[in-house]
């Protein structure tokens, strides 16, 4: 399968490392525009730089509304239009019920669940009809996991945004499909424990996952272009797991 975005314009917030940055650098690869938010300049600017061919940075944290309003006034005035958005921005880290606080809440679902929403609605106004919203899910959408409850939720309730969305947006024929990843080796992963432990993590996941490994990102980004392409022209709604099978067991 020969994916080409040639002439699409694309937005890939939280792009400046992990699975945005190589979803970030598919898509350009495969002929798109990109432009790519993320919270720390220096980390953007390398991912520019990365990435290539023309793409664009924006400092923007997604759960402030008049940063995303920033983002789409860029986009609105250097290409007038988006084909693709892949709200990939999000993260969380680990706390068991019983110690779970009111500000651990509110920073995963403001970024995870929030930022996501607004993420999706600002981009309405510029967004083409027939064009693809794809949504950063998880595995914990469907599986529990220990001490990672208020994550886990937060991206059961991007599950359920795929599937009420694309009904919303049926008369404008945009297709709106979730990529679930599992473990996947990236920064964010190995920061969830300290840093004396993330060999210990790593190994636990992997052997987990049926096929004994973790993934990577570029494995992710592979699924997110074919997502955002016409080959997927007849896929709405769906959780798309690229996790070596561990949510299937």
């Amino acid at each position: 399968m020969n994916i080409s975005l040639q002439g699409k314009v694309a937005l890939v917030t939280g792009g400046s490392a992990g699975i945005g940055l190589a979803a970030a650098r598919e898509l350009s690869a495969r002929g798109a525009k990109v432009f790519v938010t993320g919270r720390r300049q220096a980390e953007l600017d390398a991912a520019v730089v990365a990435i290539g061919n023309g793409a664009a940075g924006i400092r923007a944290d997604v759960a402030k509304l008049d940063e995303l309003d920033r983002v789409y006034g860029q986009i609105a005035r250097e290409a007038g239009h988006l084909d693709i958005v892949f709200a990939n921005a999000g993260g969380g880290d680990m706390l068991p019920l019983g110690s779970i606080t009111e500000e651990h809440f509110d920073r995963i679902f403001a970024t995870n669940v929030k930022g996501v929403l607004f993420t999706v609605q600002k981009a309405l106004p510029l967004l083409r009809d027939g064009g693809s919203v794809i949504l950063s899910g998880s595995t914990t959408s469907v599986k529990g996991t220990e001490n990672f409850s208020v994550y886990s939720a937060s991206k059961a309730a991007v599950r359920n945004f795929a599937r009420s969305w694309l009904l919303d947006l049926k008369a404008r024929r945009v297709r709106v499909n979730v990529i679930s990843p599992g473990p996947i080796g990236t920064q964010g992963l190995a920061g969830l424990v300290p840093a004396e432990h993330r060999e210990g993590l790593f190994a636990h996941l992997a052997s987990a996952v049926p096929m004994g490994c973790l993934g990577e990102p570029e494995e992710i980004a592979k699924a997110v272009a074919f997502l955002a392409s016409d080959d997927a022209s007849f896929i709405n709604g769906v959780e798309l797991f690229v996790d070596g099978g561990i949510a299937q067991i």
